[in-house]
């Protein structure tokens, strides 16, 4: 994977807070983490995350706002001739790269603007729409603001904890990310809430369902990431290759929820899946890579998603 040098890095559309101490001042509301280290279920009357490593805050709302951070670090940073090198400037271009692909590809496939979402960088905490979240839930999409919160020492976790140290496998993050704003912004997200408050014995498969096909959507933009372009019209990528989708793939298979329960040194037991299993994750973003096309992402058609996936 290579990053265009001369693509402009378009810094509003991120909100860089971590020198503003992530939103501080909460007056000790630490997330718990359930099992290991940052393995598990996280619910707690502040946040509640739908679970493993990233995912879509389902509050819907009580936690105030994050703020708008101070870019202008971040801005001076990204302006430097080798800024590509630098990992924060990396990921404002995948970003960038991923809204791009959505503000043409939303309006294709599903007739439907695409409505740009702000990312949310944070050290330590974060107060959102959603709650009050630590870095150890890991990164998340908050529907109550519209806004993609991550911390991004969570990629030395990813790498260290999880065995995904590959760097596709920040894009992909983010890109599962914006899958899930693309769901909100479709009415996926509220309709499959509607389906668990109907029918809640099945309200863990409703989230699997919903997950995997964040991974799909994540796949269709990686097949069409190399033809994103930057405002002036520069290619944001100069290659993405066969590598760097095995990547994705490897990543994927490492946070299934069948995968985390084994690390954390339990037993497998599907009635707790949220997110879905490391085969169907990996499946799923190769449905969206291999087709290209995010309508072939409906995890949520009778059959495509069975219980224990």
């Amino acid at each position: 994977m290579e990053l265009n040098e001369n693509a402009e890095i378009d810094t509003s559309q991120v909100e860089d807070a971590r020198g503003s101490g992530g939103g501080g001042g909460f007056g000790g509301l630490p997330i718990p983490i359930g099992g290991g280290g940052l393995t598990g279920i996280i619910v707690t009357v502040v946040l509640l995350l739908v679970g493993g490593y990233f995912g879509i805050n389902n509050l819907g709302g009580g936690g105030g706002s994050s703020g708008s951070g101070d870019n202008t670090n971040l801005n001076q940073q990204c302006k430097q001739a080798d800024a590509t090198k630098l990992m924060e400037c990396r990921n404002v271009l995948y970003i960038n790269s991923i809204q791009a692909y959505w503000a043409t590809e939303m309006p294709e496939a599903f007739g439907k603007q695409y409505q740009k979402a702000t990312t949310h960088i944070f050290s330590s905490r974060v107060r959102t729409g959603c709650g009050v979240a630590d870095s150890g839930v890991g990164p998340f999409y908050c529907p109550a603001d519209d806004k993609v919160y991550i911390d991004l020492t969570f990629y030395q976790q990813l790498a260290k904890e999880l065995g995904a140290p590959g760097e596709f496998a920040q894009p992909y993050v983010l890109a599962h990310e914006y899958g899930h704003h693309v769901q909100d912004l479709l009415g996926t997200e509220a309709k499959m809430r509607q389906a668990q408050n109907a029918d809640p014995g099945n309200a863990n498969l409703e989230s699997v369902k919903l997950e995997l096909q964040a991974d799909c959507y994540a796949g269709a933009w990686a097949k069409g990431a190399s033809s994103t372009t930057d405002t002036k019209g520069q290619k944001i990528f100069t290659s993405i290759t066969d590598a760097d989708i095995q990547e994705g793939l490897q990543t994927a298979g490492q946070i299934g929820d069948d995968t985390l329960q084994r690390r954390n040194g339990g037993t497998i037991n599907p009635a707790e899946f949220t997110h879905g299993t490391s085969a169907d994750r990996q499946k799923w973003f190769r449905t969206g890579y291999d087709s290209g096309d995010p309508t072939r992402c409906d995890t949520f058609a009778p059959g495509a998603v069975k219980e224990g996936d």
